[in-house]
């Protein structure tokens, strides 16, 4: 990887999601923009804040898609990250969300 580029494996989404009420919401339903998750398979060599492993959160509608060897990723910038939650320590002793 060059630079301060990322490769990210997108989560899978299921075919249906629930609400925060256990009411189905089926595949086909158009949802407000929404952003995705994934996680952190390789980075370049100028990427500051972010880990191999960690997951970041990132919007689906700006990203540039790659295969490689059968599996699919996605290739990033690190600004164009949201956020990334990882296991790392921080100064209270536990690892978080860092925005």
């Amino acid at each position: 990887m060059l630079g301060d580029r990322l490769l990210v494996t997108p989560e899978k989404e299921g075919a249906e999601r629930h609400s925060g009420a256990g009411i189905v919401i089926p595949a086909t339903v158009k949802l407000g923009h929404r952003l995705a998750w994934g996680t952190v398979v390789a980075l370049g060599s100028a990427v500051r804040q972010v880990s191999l492993g960690d997951r970041v959160l990132f919007d689906p509608e700006s990203r540039a898609e790659v295969e490689l060897e059968g599996s699919a990723y996605i290739l990033l910038r690190e600004e164009d990250l949201h956020a990334v939650a990882t296991g790392r320590a921080t100064d209270s002793g536990a690892g978080g969300l860092y925005l």
